[in-house]
């Protein structure tokens, strides 16, 4: 990994300008669906709710079973470092739908709405011909409620965003939930994680009948609170207290009907040809033991509250199993997508503050060629806790200033502007203990700056500068 920092102009140029995020070259396959290329690949987007990095059995849990997880991770590419773009959930799905950091469309915590004005990923592939499903949370709609269903009057469905079919619930849910089929309730009994998967694979099954590409996307609404499981998901963690159970339970079922998933894309005949990517929406909400030991949780910028599992598997294309330490993050799915694909989105909202990742799938992306920013916004734009990661160091501004609840351990050495620098490096320091803005005075100052462009550029799109009239 190496350990580059970008100067000003190259992050305004490559980052604030949002170009480069749609030119990356793919220089190992031709362009999917292209002539004499690859056919076109099924897309299958799955999110965890409040999923931490640390749950899971690949990432060293003591206890917690995912066979499955951990058969993808064996697999397919396993990100080492992947982050959710916000550290609540509304946002991260408004990054994955669009490519853009949540805050330049005024989604800034959980229960925002996403602008109708944004580009959607399942805009974007419709018109390389796919069709279209969304099963489970949705969230971008602007309303909380826990397992209600998304009827078909909400100005926000997924629907109105580009889903030809979608089977959606404002916000989390568990046991015997209730959804919005195309915006007509209907009732299930069971576990959540299973009922969603069971109807993705109907939309899927009728897809492939007709041979026809795909998008489905499907967001679970676990593990997140209050914890209730089936009596089965529960029983291997039977000499854990009870709501462990339920917390534990709940992952289990997501593992199990993951395992759903992939042996019934199996069964069609068209794993080899569907990309399969799964993360969750933000950094543990249930303990050190669901951080991995991480700094935060939930709620912050600190390590714990954004970085998250990624896992990517594509068996027809992705031949070895391959480990990477590049970071990455949910802006990422759209451009990818977009790329391997090689659509030109008509009116592309832009900048982007995603990248490409085809050329990491296909192992030609050593490290990473920008930063990722994070933000999460106080009130007048102005102040907030935020951050940049650059290859393996990572910035802190403001830490502590609005929106995050895990505050510096001792008082940071540096300050701009008022507002405490901290700044870490994550190889060695992954649980950001040690902070170098002092001893690293230089690369501080670049970062800082570059951060603070960035966050200009932010203000600007969230006042409706990227709309075109």
């Amino acid at each position: 990994m190496g350990s580059h920092s970008l100067s000003r102009r190259d992050f305004v140029k490559r980052v604030v300008g949002g170009a480069a995020a749609m030119s990356l070259p793919w220089t190992l396959l031709a362009r999917a669906g292209a002539a004499g290329g690859p056919p076109r690949p099924n897309i299958v987007l799955c999110m965890t709710d409040d999923q931490g990095w640390g749950d899971t059995g690949y990432n060293g849990h003591p206890f917690l079973k995912t066979p499955v997880l951990d058969e993808m991770a064996a697999s397919g590419v396993r990100f080492t470092r992947f982050y959710a773009a916000a550290p609540v959930c509304s946002p991260t799905r408004g990054s994955v739908m669009t490519g853009r950091h949540p805050n330049r469309f005024g989604c800034f915590t959980y229960g925002k709405p996403i602008r109708i004005q944004e580009k959607t990923i399942a805009q974007a592939v419709k018109t390389a011909g796919y069709t279209t499903g969304h099963f489970g949370k949705w969230h971008l709609n602007g309303k909380s409620g826990a397992g209600r269903p998304i009827l078909a009057d909400d100005p926000l469905s997924p629907g109105k965003l580009g889903f030809d079919e979608w089977l959606s619930a404002h916000n989390y849910f568990d046991l015997n939930p209730s959804f919005g089929r195309n915006g007509e309730p209907v009732a299930f009994t069971g576990d959540g994680s299973d009922i969603v998967v069971e109807e993705a694979l109907k939309f899927i099954r009728a897809a492939a009948e007709r041979k026809q590409p795909f998008l489905a996307v499907i967001w679970y609404g676990s593990p997140h609170g209050p914890y209730r499981a089936l009596e089965k998901d529960r029983a291997p963690y039977a000499d854990r207290p009870t709501r462990e159970q339920n917390y534990f339970g709940e992952l289990t079922a997501v593992d199990r009907s993951m395992g759903r998933l992939r042996g019934e894309l199996r069964r069609l005949g068209i794993a080899d040809n569907t990309l399969l990517w799964f993360c969750s929406d933000n950094g543990g909400a249930f303990g050190r033991l669901s951080t991995g030991g991480l700094r935060g949780g939930k709620a912050t910028l600190w390590e714990g509250g954004i970085r998250v599992p990624g896992l990517v598997e594509w068996p027809g294309r992705i031949r070895r199993p391959a480990t990477t330490d590049v970071p990455a993050f949910t802006s990422d799915i759209y451009p990818t997508i977009v790329d391997l694909l090689g659509i030109t989105v008509a009116d592309q909202v832009l900048p982007l503050d995603g990248i490409s990742l085809v050329p990491l799938l296909h192992g030609r992306m050593e490290s990473r060629p920008v930063p990722m920013a994070f933000w999460v916004y106080a009130g007048g734009g102005r102040g907030g806790h935020a951050a940049l990661i650059d290859d393996q160091y990572k910035l802190h501004l403001n830490p502590g200033g609005g929106g995050q609840t895990s505050r510096p351990t001792s008082r940071p050495a540096r300050r701009a502007g008022g507002r405490p620098v901290l700044l870490y490096d994550l190889v060695k320091d992954p649980r950001e203990t040690t902070d170098l803005a002092v001893a690293e005075g230089e690369r501080a100052d670049t970062m800082r700056r570059a951060l603070e462009t960035w966050r200009e550029s932010v203000r600007k799109s969230l006042a409706g500068g990227d709309y075109k009239t």
